[in-house]
């Protein structure tokens, strides 16, 4: 399956970085100086990595005053992408998530109005298939939050569809790629670029035995070696590169800061490969 269209953007450019950054387990493997608190880790993850996929926006609604904070920690062009708060993509209430959508879009204002906003990420559970009323919610969804940079991380298979891909498209909303366990059900690796303004790539490990344990500690370890990596460019990363102007890659294997050192590697293979990064 193939989607998008040529770039005419020139060189597409890639920000990598980390699915969350406050892990205390990461002071213990020396990402961060030890004793460091999870206020101050930001500060440092900043002068490793040009973005970073906000977490803590999946539990909670996110405020404008907390990502001010944030802001005041990073270098001048220092990006975020950001979970959409679980309410609206895994505990839907049907009277009040349009509420909620609204909420999420007055938090995220600082990080839009300062141009400091990558995506945010629509990310759906397994069990949303490709029903009716699912479409339906999406689409709707999707209508309240328009005119934010959108990406939707499918985990059903029901949704990897030519159909699918055209409508992300015709929204101008990113589909994200994703590596993970080959089981079956799950959402397949693809090339498919729906907006030629981003890709988002997020890798998730192939832990298949810790996938389905309900533990994220099981779930999340696993280390890519080398040749994985190198084949994900080779196979998908290069193809897309060539329809899109910019590129965010996240690493979510986090236990044993595990995506700090793969995402540093990833960086490396890029420019080797002659891929631009931040």
């Amino acid at each position: 399956m193939s989607g998008g269209r040529n770039n005419d953007r020139g060189p597409c450019r890639f920000h990598i970085g980390t699915s969350g950054y406050a892990y205390a387990e990461w002071a213990d493997a020396g990402v961060y100086p030890a004793g460091t608190r999870s206020a101050d880790m930001l500060r440092h993850y900043s002068g490793q990595f040009s973005i970073t996929e906000l977490n803590y926006t999946w539990y909670q609604m996110p405020r404008g005053d907390a990502l001010r904070r944030q802001l005041a920690q990073v270098p001048d062009g220092f990006q975020f992408a950001a979970k959409l708060t679980r309410t609206l993509t895994h505990e839907v209430e049907r009277d009040t998530w349009r509420r909620d959508a609204e909420s999420y879009r007055r938090g995220m204002a600082p990080l839009l109005q300062t141009g400091r906003l990558a995506a945010i990420l629509i990310q759906l559970p397994p069990s949303f298939g490709r029903t009716l009323p699912n479409r339906s919610y999406l689409a709707k969804l999707m209508d309240e939050l328009s005119g934010l940079p959108l990406a939707v991380e499918f985990r059903h298979r029901s949704w990897a569809h030519d159909r699918v891909f055209s409508e992300l498209s015709r929204r101008g909303v990113t589909l994200v790629s994703v590596d993970e366990p080959d089981l079956p059900g799950l959402f397949p690796p693809l090339d498919v670029v729906t907006n030629p303004d981003l890709l988002y790539i997020r890798f998730h490990g192939r832990n298949t035995s810790g996938w389905r344990s309900g533990n994220l500690q099981k779930q999340f370890d696993y280390s890519y070696p080398e040749e994985e990596l190198s084949r994900w460019i080779t196979t998908y990363i290069e193809p897309m590169s060539r329809k899109a102007g910019k590129g965010v890659i996240f690493f979510n294997n986090h236990v044993n800061a595990q995506a700090v050192k793969n995402a540093l590697q990833m960086r490396t293979l890029l420019s080797r490969c002659g891929l631009k990064t931040a």
